[in-house]
């Protein structure tokens, strides 16, 4: 397939309103990135400056070590999937999948044995003389795919093509393109605001705000070492739980909360003795225990886990709010008290919230 890198790239509007600052990729031969973040992060803008679909204002592009910042889009060698299908309704699904093809001129024998193949991939054989108005929403997808396979392309490019689909169709077609890309071993950059698509289905993952890259990284990466306190908050479903605290004698104090610090744990926040920093801990980081008392607002059974939000100590005050994700099936009522503790902590820096790393 191929290798493309993104190399110092800009957006800036006619308007001087800049969209992305400085991005930078090296995405390898055969992988799956991912691109997530919330709306109107750059993430959409960033994929379609690689289709050539906006124009890049600063930096440079490189598809397998040739500059491509100023190809066209038909020249580029890429093939994207939308969102919305944009699929021909009077065409049946044969002559979408074979339309690039057949503009292309190409041998009507070769395109039958491309658009068969394709077919046979996407489970799309029985469908070919239907209408797309006859399929579901995720067979029209299937077809939207399908039709990027049969150009071959050096890069697929996905523009949130599941956002358009329930919950049960994104869950399936999220598989499909799974296997389509173990299938195919094909270079692929992914948009999704979904962080379940990100986590689930990217190689790496770039996580987006404002215009700006916070961090690059697997999946595990993102989850378990975030950069920042963003990355923190935005992966991870529950989103991650934090407080402001204080470093003291080996302890952390926060709102209603006095937590110890084990050796690794003190040994991180040594530079930080009697600073604020911010506490982060994951819902399901957090287990039965005697440090933490919390004040139960709701319960939400799970079947193996159950849910529990609340507030910290008797306060039921913002600063204060915490969700748990505990083991087994429990029944807690409004009202009720739970002792916790925390068994992984997050640390990030008061003033920059970038994460605290141990030194060496």
């Amino acid at each position: 397939m191929a290798e493309l890198s993104l190399k110092h790239i800009d957006k800036i509007y006619d308007n001087n309103v800049q969209a992305v600052f400085d991005f930078n990729l090296d995405v390898k031969d055969g992988e799956l990135i991912v691109l997530v973040g919330p709306s109107g992060c750059g993430k959409s803008t960033t994929l379609r400056m690689v289709a050539g679909l906006e124009d890049i204002s600063r930096g440079q592009l490189l598809l397998d070590g040739k500059d491509i910042t100023q190809t066209p889009a038909k020249d580029r060698d890429m093939a994207m999937v939308f969102q919305n299908y944009a699929l021909y309704g009077h065409m049946t699904i044969y002559e979408n999948m074979a339309f690039s093809l057949t503009l292309r001129k190409e041998n009507p024998n070769v395109i039958h044995k491309k658009v068969l193949a394709a077919a046979e991939i996407l489970g799309l054989t029985s469908q070919l003389n239907k209408k797309p108005s006859q399929l579901s929403g995720g067979q029209r997808q299937r077809v939207a795919m399908g039709r990027s396979i049969v150009r071959n392309p050096k890069v697929f490019l996905f523009d949130e093509p599941l956002s358009n689909l329930d919950a049960k169709l994104r869950g399936a077609t999220r598989r499909e393109i799974l296997l389509l890309h173990k299938r195919l071993q094909a270079t692929m950059l992914y948009v999704t605001h979904d962080q379940t698509e990100a986590l689930t289905l990217a190689d790496r993952i770039v996580c987006m705000s404002m215009g700006h890259v916070q961090q690059v990284g697997t999946p595990l990466e993102l989850y378990d070492q975030p950069a920042n306190l963003f990355v923190a908050g935005f992966i991870g479903l529950p989103p991650m739980n934090t407080w402001k605290a204080r470093v003291r004698d080996g302890f952390l104090e926060g709102a209603g909360f006095t937590c110890p610090l084990n050796e690794k744990e003190r040994g991180t926040l040594s530079s930080y003795a009697g600073k604020e920093i911010i506490l982060g801990v994951r819902p399901e980081d957090i287990q039965l225990g005697s440090d933490v008392t919390v004040l139960v607002s709701n319960n939400e059974n799970l079947g193996m886990n159950t849910l529990v939000h609340g507030h910290i100590g008797d306060a039921s005050s913002a600063d204060r709010k915490i969700a748990a994700k505990l083991k087994g099936w429990q029944d807690y009522k409004v009202g009720d008290h739970v002792s916790v503790c925390f068994a992984r902590k997050h640390f990030f820096d008061a003033e920059t919230t970038s994460a605290i790393r141990k030194e060496g």
